[in-house]
């Protein structure tokens, strides 16, 4: 049969085994028909075939983001989001703007401010009094880890002096120890469980405004690395419709306040949630937090101030053996566990439990992976191959930023320090790696992520000195860890994430060739449109595949 569409005077880059470059590629029925030189594709061309000159775009296959929070960050934005806001200062003025536009909630609910923000990292609640003082106001930091509560909130949770932190959290307190106004990790839920929950409409709505994002960046298929009951609801609601825009990977929320009896409610849930383009096979688990507030587990001990051990190695979710027993079960019941590692000794940990897993089961192509990877002891590297287990990585964080010059790198012990992010390290190894921006922690932004994992500099910031070199990733690299190595995360690459013949048309064409532009002019790059099985469901004004 003949193609539908045949898109020509291209660099395609197929990012198949060998890194095939090519010139036009053929689509019949969704699925690529063929791809290579004009006379070539132009076998497959009949009378109906529309013919598009993308005269010297890119294609590459459509971009995919391995870890991210899509219903959850598509729902932000419609609530207080301080997403783009830049100090303390402008947050108070953005949340009292919003106070004054909703008169009619009973509850602030936002999310986007940075530690970074706040001296010592810690938000308190009277400078959210100041500016909310007559209702509950909550606001989720920009790394889900801790949250900025005002007095209201803490009194509507009941939190008091007297009030214990709970298993894996804390409460941040005063000499006196009373409660600051931030919460993190498991505390947070303290405050976030009295807020009000979105409706089921507010996640489909927010799922529909993340995927309309997506396909502006050209992105096509994504990992939602927490999925509760509740939003997968809203994702079978979409999918079972026909109306999910992208390829959704669910990755059901393990909860850590309850034991194994909820392996089969989750066996249960990926049977329900496996339609369409959803997929809800892997079960995502939370080893620790984040460095900047001292809850992510490391191998060396934190530094105080004055650059002295201080005996404190982060948090532990769990005890190791329940690691290893939920790790082992979910293993056995066939779904690829996903796991929260931001330190080396959560790293290590996990590929303990990992490896004890595949040992009791046997091995099998389990795309077993561990999320973030900010730190891992140079023993553990090759693990990860030897375990089939991906890194999923997120490049926009590997820059000498405020964050970590000021507030990372001066508490970790120079070992750890020298270590961080070590994706060029992981693939020497022979690791595999895949892109996630955990959205919206970060931009899901691929010419971002792309910039910063070959400059390990901030495209959008100074001229500072790239970030540990060594660790920079080529562009072919890269562009396959945003691609096929995100699609195979995903376990969607037998059918995306390189262009060949008898897979799926979801595709991405930008303005020009990456690997004849500078990494300087990334963000001017345009994303012309975006394909999926064939269907243009984005295409930049202007440009030859708008209709």
């Amino acid at each position: 049969m003949a193609a539908d569409l045949i898109l020509r005077g291209a660099t395609v880059h197929t990012v198949d085994a060998a890194r095939r470059t090519a010139a036009a590629v053929a689509i019949e029925a969704g699925r690529i028909a063929a791809v290579g030189d004009a006379r070539e594709v132009d076998a497959v061309r009949g009378p109906a075939t529309r013919v598009v000159d993308l005269e010297g775009a890119m294609v590459l296959p459509g971009f995919q983001d391995a870890h991210c929070h899509l219903g959850e960050s598509g729902h932000a934005t419609t609530l207080c989001s301080l997403e783009d806001s830049r100090d303390a200062d402008e947050h108070l003025r953005r949340i009292a703007a919003y106070r004054d536009a909703h008169p009619e909630r009973d509850w602030i609910v936002g999310s986007g401010w940075s530690m970074s923000d706040f001296p010592g990292g810690i938000p308190t609640a009277a400078a959210l009094d100041a500016v909310v003082p007559d209702r509950p106001a909550v606001l989720t930091n920009r790394d889900i880890h801790g949250v900025w509560a005002n007095s209201r909130a803490l009194e509507a949770a009941g939190i008091t002096a007297s009030t214990p932190d709970p298993p894996g959290g804390r409460i941040e307190r005063d000499e006196h120890g009373a409660p600051i106004g931030t919460l993190q990790e498991q505390a947070m839920a303290l405050v976030l469980d009295r807020a009000p929950a979105p409706t089921h409409a507010d996640r489909v709505a927010g799922i529909r405004a993340g995927v309309g994002y997506y396909h502006r960046l050209g992105i096509t298929a994504c990992q939602d690395a927490r999925v509760d009951a509740g939003w997968q609801a809203a994702y079978e609601e979409l999918a079972r419709a026909g109306e999910l825009g992208v390829r959704v990977r669910g990755a059901l929320a393990w909860d850590a306040d309850r034991d194994e009896e909820q392996v089969a409610e989750l066996v249960e849930r990926r049977r329900s949630g496996t339609v369409g383009r959803l997929a809800c096979g892997n079960v995502k688990f939370f080893h620790d937090g984040v460095v900047e507030n001292r809850t992510a587990a490391m191998l060396d001990p934190y530094l105080d101030a004055a650059g002295r051990a201080t005996g404190e190695h982060g948090l532990h979710m769990y005890v190791q053996a329940d690691l290893e027993r939920f790790v082992r079960l979910c293993d056995a019941e066939g779904f690829g566990v996903h796991i929260h590692t931001i330190g080396d000794r959560a790293v290590r940990d996990s590929l303990d439990a990992l490896e004890r897993a595949a040992r009791a089961n046997g091995r099998r192509d389990a795309r077993h992976q561990l999320a973030h990877v900010q730190f891992a002891h140079a023993d553990d590297l090759p693990r990860f191959r030897a375990l089939g287990v991906i890194a999923n990585v997120t490049p926009l964080w590997a820059r000498l930023e405020a964050y970590v010059a000021e507030m990372t790198l001066p508490f970790v012990s120079a070992r750890a320090g020298a270590g961080m992010y070590p994706f060029a390290s992981i693939v020497r190894a022979g690791g595999a790696l895949a892109f996630g921006s955990d959205w919206a922690v970060s931009t899901p932004d691929p010419r971002q992520q792309l910039a910063l994992a070959i400059s390990r500099r901030d495209p959008l910031g100074e001229a500072e000195e790239p970030f540990l070199p060594d660790e920079r990733l080529d562009l072919g690299t890269a562009i396959a860890a945003q691609t096929i190595g995100a699609a195979h995360a995903c376990a969607i690459d037998a059918g995306t994430g390189s262009i060949e013949a008898g897979k799926l048309a979801d595709l991405v064409v930008l303005d020009r060739d990456l690997f004849a532009t500078e990494v300087a002019d990334f963000l001017d790059v345009q994303v012309l449109a975006t394909l999926i099985e064939g269907e243009v469901v984005h295409a930049a004004p202007g440009s030859a595949l708008a209709v």
